[in-house]
């Protein structure tokens, strides 16, 4: 379709059929991949710093990245009074509002505990705990993410963690974005510090002078947070929740969906950062063209336009010859966020398999989810939503199974625990069973 337009490209146009398995897996491929291993080396020794150095390295790597000296990190009371009157009264009645759906939406998915009788006189039950210390990450690097602390924080309170930590990179001036505080006060966290990155990350895992240990790690970020989370859960030293960073979404519109629409939801990822990714995928080349239009001229007009700039350079605009060819694509992507801009969407909802979170026609986009839906923006990038899920109550939770047997269930089940542990060599465990059963039978 020809515009009459001198447009520069955004992003990379490719058609799908044409490429063979291992273009496809190229197009398809992170941007943060190229430099996995230059990235895994840098964190290590970050990591390794910390724990050697605890607060001092913290304070010295807090000077070189964020340009400020901090003695203590922690955020005073003071700051939390003056924070509160720092944000204007409309933002707080949005975040109060958004808050209430976060919980409205995540109360029901709390875990329950249920007990069941598996055989005469044999009960097994499943209790339910929260975990009991827990740090939440808040990104605030180019742009303040209040947002995240509802998404973290109100599931906490709902878990009944008893230790909720939040961390939070500094500003120039030594203080922390005063809505991010606002937020985390909402939902009932107390204790911030002022500590960004993977920094952050390796003092809520470590734990340190100032900054109290956790048992697990919340939230987003960049390649460095994300990688840091990787190498601290590897090595046993913390439990984290999932994946989460940099973002991504990806759009499957038809013939009928507004080129406007799409433009803006892709731009709305661009602009987090340059490693962000964006992928259209369409069977209609005459949508892809017109978005081609659109997101050249909305992006002109984005205050953020160089980020987002950068992060199109490494997306994708995909023409399908299917929809069927489209979910197939979207399925081995595996995408944070899954936009159907679709005219019946709801119809192929069961063919999405892999998905952060989903947001179904025209008049729901990506950014109702990062604010105020009642969804949750936590979500697994890079492929992890093939085997996780986005960040809930459960995730703060952890369960215990009980087991109770009477003289009566040991007659009934022993004999074939008996015969497994005998078949395992483990006669041990056989001599446990056997040695109760005749009094059990008397």
């Amino acid at each position: 379709m020809s515009t009459g337009l001198d447009i520069a490209p955004t992003a990379q146009r490719v058609r799908w059929s044409t490429l063979d398995g291992e273009a496809r897996l190229r197009v398809l491929q992170r941007p943060g991949r190229d430099g996995a291993q230059a990235l895994a080396r840098s964190v290590a020794a970050l990591i390794d710093k910390v724990r050697g150095g605890g607060d001092d390295a913290l304070r010295a790597i807090t000077a070189r990245l964020d340009g400020v000296a901090l003695q203590s990190f922690e955020v005073s009371e003071a700051e939390f009074a003056a924070a509160e009157a720092l944000v204007p009264a409309n933002l707080r009645n949005a975040m109060a509002r958004a808050a209430a759906r976060i919980e409205a939406f995540h109360a029901p998915g709390a875990l329950q505990g249920y007990s069941v009788e598996t055989a005469p006189g044999v009960v097994c039950e499943r209790l339910v705990r929260p975990i009991a210390r827990v740090g939440l990450y808040v990104p605030a690097g180019s742009a303040p993410l209040p947002s995240t602390a509802l998404m973290l924080g109100v599931p906490a309170r709902l878990a009944g963690s008893a230790q909720v930590v939040l961390c939070t990179p500094p500003r120039r001036d030594g203080s922390a974005d005063p809505a991010v505080l606002v937020a985390a006060r909402m939902t009932g966290v107390h204790r911030v510090f002022k500590l960004g990155g993977a920094q952050a990350i390796v003092a809520l895992a470590l734990g340190t002078a100032q900054v109290p240990a956790c048992d697990k790690v919340f939230g987003p970020g960049n390649a460095w947070v994300t990688e840091a989370k990787r190498q601290l859960a590897q090595a046993g030293d913390i439990a984290i929740d999932l994946p989460a960073g940099p973002s991504e979404v990806l759009v499957i519109a038809d013939a009928g969906a507004d080129p406007e629409f799409i433009a803006a939801d892709l731009l709305s990822q661009a602009e987090h950062g340059p490693d962000s990714q964006v992928l259209l995928v369409s069977d209609a080349p005459a949508l892809i063209s017109a978005v081609e239009v659109a997101l050249a001229r909305q992006l002109d007009a984005l205050p953020r336009a160089d980020i987002a700039r950068q992060a199109l350079a490494r997306s994708r605009l995909v023409e399908v010859d299917s929809l069927e060819d489209a979910f197939a694509l979207s399925n081995l992507y595996a995408p944070e966020h899954l936009i159907l801009a679709l005219r019946e969407p709801r119809r192929w909802l069961d063919r999405v398999t892999s998905a952060g979170s989903i947001f179904l026609g025209d008049h729901t986009p990506e950014a109702l989810g990062d604010y105020c839906s009642g969804t949750n923006h936590v979500l697994p990038t890079d492929g992890a939503a093939h085997a996780w899920s986005g960040v809930g109550v459960a995730a703060f939770q952890k369960t215990i199974s009980v087991q109770t047997a009477t003289p009566g269930g040991v007659v009934a089940i022993g004999p074939d625990a008996i015969t497994m542990a005998e078949a395992e060599g483990l006669q041990a465990h056989a001599n446990a069973v056997r040695l109760r059963l005749p009094e059990a039978r008397a």
